[in-house]
This record gives structure tokens, C-alpha cells and sequence, in this order.
């Protein structure tokens, strides 16, 4: 069934995600209006709702139907590795400074289902690093972050996972660091020893430490202008002094306003430097 889009269809969104602020504090408003219209569109027609305003009852009605909606408003990614140049460049160049330090705190932001927190948890293990590093990984979705700190992870998604970890510069095999079941693997107890997974919201939560590293990859591009602008605020208080950010390859602190409080550290990869 396709949905039935109204003349007025974007100021129901509008009036969809102030119901979903009020009545679970979870802020959507300053989502991008193009992807956040599109994933509303998908979500009426997994659940077949006709229209936004059926969705908006069910969602406002059954709390399961909405975090429902969080699995896809969130964009979880199941992949680890994920562009395998951007660890390379973690490993060959901001590596070797963030090991001047005597500990470290790492922060993933936006952590979704833990594949970025245990692809770090692995690379700074081989760089012998894990023992001194407390990593947090956050996002808003609760479901999400359950299934993460399982370490839990289907076996259709370790193949392209082994051959980004090989060409991310990896010293072993991806085999090492987790068990097989029948139809899944769990990765080792010990990369998540120093590891935090809790929830925090990019949109009105504020910083809770201060780190050294910070990764933020394929989240900003789902904000509006605004709403970036207060994350890498965020970002840049947390961050010490010659702290590093990593970003996706399709995201940019060039245009925000804090862009001059960064210096770009591997341009090519997004990673970024505090002044």
C-alpha cells in the first residue's frame, strides 16, 4: 500500500515529531526535513499506515511501535570497519600521539549497534592501548545499544566485516576476536572490559567527559545546520587540548561555526584536530 502524501505533508511532520517530543522526550525536530520525509514515508509503509496521522496514533498509543520508529529514524549501521581507510589513518597517524598519553578516553557517539566501539576496541588492543582506554559508546536508541553490549552479530555481516578489518591495516584475523554459533558471533568479553554503553542524546544532552579521541561517523549528515553546529559545540568542549574527531567521508566541519577551532588533521579520511 502506498501512502497517501497530503499538500501539507511536511507540516505534519512538523506536528509528528513535536507529538513524539512531548510525549517521549526524544527530539527529532532538527533532523534533515529530506531524509527524516523519506524515512517517515518507508516507516508507513512497513507498518501500513495509510497516512502520517494513523502513524502518529499508533506511534503515540504503543510505546513498542515507536521505538520501533527509533530503529529507523536512528539509521543503525551493521557494518564493521566501516571505510577501512578512515582506521588505517587512525592507526599509521593518530595512533602514535594518542599513546604520548598516559590514559585515554574514546567516545563514539552515535555508537548505533556497537560494530564502531568493537572495530576501536580491536585496533587500540593491537596497538596495545585498550588496557589504558575507557570507551564509551552512546546513542538514543535503547534497543540498539542491548544488542551492543551482547556483542552479538549476525554471521552474513562478519565476510565484509574480515575484509575491512585486512585492509584497515589489521595485524591478525578477525577470527581472533570472536566465537561462532550457529547462526551468529560473539565477540570476545575482554574487548568491551573498559567499554560504556549508555544512552545520550546528540540533541539536548550535554558532555559528560573529557577525551581524547572522539568518533561521530555517518550521524551529522541525518542533522540540519543547526543541529550540527550544537553537536561539534558539544564535541569541542569534550575534546582536551590537540584532541582528535572522526567524521564520515560525506561529512565536513568546514561550514560550521565552530570550524575554526579545528585544524584538518587526514583531510582525505575527515579526521580533524582541536587547536
Amino acid at each position: 500500500m502506498e501512502p497517501t502524501l497530503t499538500p501539507g505533508f511536511e507540516n505534519e511532520i512538523k506536528a509528528f515529531l513535536e507529538s513524539i517530543n512531548l510525549k517521549y522526550d526524544y527530539d527529532f525536530r532538527h533532523y534533515s526535513p529530506a531524509s527524516m520525509k523519506r524515512t517517515l514515508i518507508q516507516a508507513m509503509k512497513r507498518v501500513g499506515c495509510d497516512t502520517l496521522s494513523i502513524l502518529q496514533e499508533k506511534v503515540l498509543h504503543d510505546s513498542e511501535c515507536f521505538y520501533d520508529l527509533i530503529q529507523s529514524l536512528t539509521i543503525p549501521v551493521s557494518e564493521m570497519f566501516r571505510d577501512p581507510t578512515y582506521y588505517r589513518a587512525l592507526r599509521e597517524k593518530v595512533i602514535p600521539l594518542l599513546k604520548t598519553y598516559p590514559s585515554l578516553k574514546v567516545w563514539v557517539a552515535g555508537c548505533s549497534t556497537g560494530e564502531e566501539v568493537y572495530s576501536l576496541a580491536i585496533l587500540l588492543q593491537e596497538e596495545e592501548l585498550l588496557e589504558r582506554t575507557i570507551i564509551y559508546g552512546t546513542d538514543i536508541n535503547p534497543r540498539g545499544l542491548e544488542k551492543a553490549e551482547k556483542g552479538l552479530f549476525g554471521l552474513e555481516e562478519i565476510q565484509r566485516s574480515s575484509q575491512n578489518y585486512q585492509k584497515s591495516g589489521g595485524k591478525r584475523s578477525l577470527l581472533d576476536y570472536y566465537t561462532t554459533t550457529s547462526n551468529s558471533v560473539k565477540f570476545n568479553s575482554s574487548l568491551k572490559k573498559n567499554v560504556t554503553f549508555t544512552d545520550h542524546s546528540l540533541v539536548t544532552d550535554a558532555v559528560f567527559s573529557e577525551t581524547q579521541l572522539i568518533s561521530c561517523r555517518n550521524v551529522l549528515i541525518y542533522f540540519d545546520r543547526e543541529l550540527q553546529d550544537r553537536v561539534f559545540g558539544l564535541f569541542h568542549e569534550s575534546l582536551c587540548r590537540k584532541g582528535f574527531l572522526g567524521l564520515g567521508l560525506q561529512e565536513t566541519i568546514q561550514f560550521s561555526q565552530h570550524a575554526k577551532q579545528f585544524d584538518s588533521f587526514v583531510k582525505k579520511d575527515r579526521i580533524f584536530q582541536k587547536k
